[in-house]
C-alpha cells in the first residue's frame, strides 16, 4: 500500500493536538500537585530538623526499618486497584464496588502478614526494637484501603486539588503529632503515631471530597480485569519499593542502627527532588498518558519524546549542586555528627536522575495499560540490585551501599528501562538528542562548582550560595536557548524604573 503524506501529516496534527488537550489538562493538576508537594516537603524538612534535634541516630535507624515495611506494603495494598482505576477504559461507577471490595481484603490480609511478620522482618534488619514500630507504621494500609478507589477518581479526574488538600491536612496533624510525642521522649514512635494520624485525617477529606458513592459489590467479570491489570501492575510498585528501601535493611543488617540512621538521613536528603517533583508528576502523568494511549501510539510517543527532556534538563541542576556541597550541605541543615551521611549523598545525588527517569518510564507503561512490563523491568533491576549493595556495604560501609545502588540503577535499570518502552510502543530515539545538551551543562557546572568551592573557605552557607549559584549559572547558560535568556533579559529590563521601552 502507498503512503499517503497527507493522510500521515493529518495524523501527526491530531496526535500533536490529542497531546496538547492532555497537557493543558495535566498542567493544571500538576501545578497543583507541585504547589501541595513544595509545601509537603518544605514542612517535612523543617519539621526533619526540629525531630533531629529530639531524637537520636539509633531513633532513625530504628524508623529507617519501620519505613522500608510501610513503603512496601503501601505500594502493593491495593493490589494494583489504584492503577486500575485510573486508566480504567469504561464507566467508573461501574466498577467501584468491585475495586472497593478487593482493595479492602487485599489491605487486611496484607496488614495481618506484617504484624505477625514483623519480629522476624525487624531482626532480619538488624533492630528487634522496630517491631512495634513496624506494626504501628504499616497500619496506614487499613486507612487508605478504604480510600484507594476515591483518590484514583480525584487522579483519573485531573483533580488534584481536592488530594493535594487532604494530604496538606494530613501533614499538619503529623507534625503536630510526631513533634509532641518526641518532646515527650517517644523516639521513633514519634514518626509512627504521626504518620498514622496523617493518614486518618487524609483518608476522611479524600473519602467525602472524590463523590464517589460507597457501595460494595462483587462483579466476576470487573473483578477479573482488574486483577488482570492490578496484579502485576502491584508487583511492579512492590518491587520498585523494594529497590528504593533494600538499602536500609542490608545497611541494618550489616553495620547496625546508628549507620542505618546516616544512611537514612542521605537517602532522604536526595529524594526531596523525586519526592517533590517525581511525585508531583506521578499524580499527573499515568492519567496523562493513559489518555495519550487511548487516542493512538503516536499521541504517546510524542508525549514521552516532549517529557523527558524536560524532567532530565529541570533536575539535572540541583543533582550537581547537591553531588558537589554534599558536606556543606549537611554541615548547614543538621548538627556537625551527622557528616557522615555527606559521603553517602554524593552517589545517592546521581541515583536521584536514575530514579526519576525510570520512574517516568514505570508510569509511562502504567498509563499504556503494560503493568507486566512494569513488573519485569524492577524485577530485573531488583536481581542485580542486591547483591551490588551488600556487596558495597561489606566492601565501603554505607558510601558503598550508595555506590552498589548506583551501579545496579545504572548499568541494569535504565537499559531495561528503555527496552520495556521500545517493547511497548515507543519511539525513544528522538529523546537521545535532546539530552546532549542538559548532560554536558551538568558535566561542565559540576566543575565550576567544585572549582569555586574549593576557592571560597568562609563556611558551610558562603560555600553553597557562591559555589551553588556559580554551578546553576553556568548550566544555565549552556542549557537554556540564547533566544530565551534574551527574551528574559528583555522582560526583566521593562521592569527597571526609567527605561526606554
Amino acid at each position: 500500500m502507498e503512503r499517503n503524506p497527507d493522510t500521515e501529516l493529518a495524523g501527526e496534527d491530531e496526535a500533536a493536538e490529542h497531546v496538547g488537550l492532555i497537557g493543558r489538562q495535566a498542567s493544571r493538576g500538576l501545578r497543583w500537585s507541585l504547589l501541595g508537594n513544595m509545601v509537603l516537603r518544605g514542612g517535612s524538612f523543617l519539621m526533619g530538623l526540629v525531630l533531629v534535634r529530639l531524637i537520636d541516630p539509633d531513633d532513625f535507624g530504628i524508623y529507617a526499618i519501620a519505613l522500608a515495611a510501610t513503603q512496601f506494603v503501601m505500594t502493593i495494598k491495593d493490589i494494583g486497584i489504584i492503577a486500575a482505576t485510573v486508566q480504567w477504559r469504561g464507566k467508573l461507577e461501574d466498577m467501584a464496588p468491585t475495586a472497593t471490595v478487593l482493595s479492602f481484603i487485599s489491605a487486611v490480609l496484607l496488614y495481618l502478614l506484617f504484624y505477625a511478620g514483623a519480629p522476624m522482618f525487624a531482626e532480619l534488619a538488624g533492630s528487634a526494637d522496630a517491631t512495634p514500630v513496624v506494626r504501628i507504621l504499616t497500619a496506614v494500609i487499613l486507612v487508605e484501603a478504604v480510600t484507594a478507589v476515591r483518590a484514583a477518581a480525584l487522579l483519573r479526574r485531573f483533580e488534584q486539588d481536592k488530594l493535594t488538600k487532604a494530604i496538606l491536612s494530613g501533614f499538619v496533624v503529623n507534625a503536630a503529632v510526631a513533634i509532641t510525642l518526641a518532646m515527650n521522649g517517644a523516639g521513633a514512635y514519634s514518626f509512627a503515631w504521626g504518620q498514622l494520624s496523617a493518614s486518618v485525617v487524609t483518608g476522611i477529606i479524600i473519602f467525602f471530597s472524590a463523590a464517589v458513592p460507597f457501595k460494595l459489590g462483587y462483579d466476576r467479570a470487573i473483578a477479573s480485569q482488574l486483577l488482570r491489570f492490578g496484579l502485576p501492575s502491584a508487583a511492579g510498585t512492590g518491587l520498585e519499593a523494594v529497590l528504593l528501601n533494600v538499602g536500609f535493611i542490608i545497611v541494618g543488617a550489616v553495620h547496625g542502627v546508628e549507620a542505618n540512621g546516616y544512611y537514612l538521613l542521605a537517602f532522604n536528603v536526595s529524594s526531596w527532588v523525586p519526592g517533590l517533583i517525581g511525585t508531583a508528576i506521578r499524580y499527573v502523568s499515568i492519567p496523562s498518558f493513559s489518555r495519550l494511549a487511548e487516542n493512538d501510539s503516536e499521541s504517546l510517543s510524542l508525549g514521552v519524546q516532549r517529557s523527558v527532556p524536560l524532567l532530565v534538563a529541570a533536575i539535572l541542576p540541583i543533582s550537581v549542586v547537591m553531588v558537589a556541597l554534599a558536606h556543606p550541605l549537611i554541615a548547614f541543615l543538621y548538627e556537625p555528627e551527622w557528616d557522615q551521611a555527606a559521603g553517602v549523598l554524593r552517589f545517592l545525588g546521581v541515583l536521584m536522575i536514575v530514579r526519576m527517569v525510570t520512574s517516568f518510564a514505570f508510569d509511562i507503561l502504567t498509563g499504556q495499560g503494560a503493568a507486566k512490563a512494569t513488573m519485569w523491568m524492577n524485577l530485573g533491576t531488583g536481581i542485580a540490585l542486591v547483591p551490588a549493595v551488600y556487596v558495597g556495604t561489606h566492601l565501603d560501609g554505607i558510601r558503598g551501599a550508595a555506590i552498589g545502588h548506583l551501579a545496579a540503577a545504572t548499568l541494569v535499570g535504565l537499559p531495561l528501562a528503555a527496552w520495556a518502552l521500545h517493547r511497548a510502543g515507543v519511539r525513544l530515539g528522538p529523546i537521545f538528542p535532546a539530552l546532549v545538551r542538559p548532560l554536558l551543562g551538568g558535566a561542565v557546572s559540576c566543575g565550576a562548582t567544585v572549582f569555586v568551592a574549593y576557592l571560597v573557605d568562609h563556611g558551610p552557607l558562603v560555600e553553597l550560595i557562591v559555589a551553588g549559584g556559580a554551578g546553576i549559572l553556568t548550566y544555565v547558560l549552556i542549557v537554556v536557548p540564547g533566544a530565551v535568556l534574551k527574551d528574559l533579559g528583555g522582560k526583566v529590563g521593562d521592569l527597571i524604573p526609567g527605561r526606554s521601552r
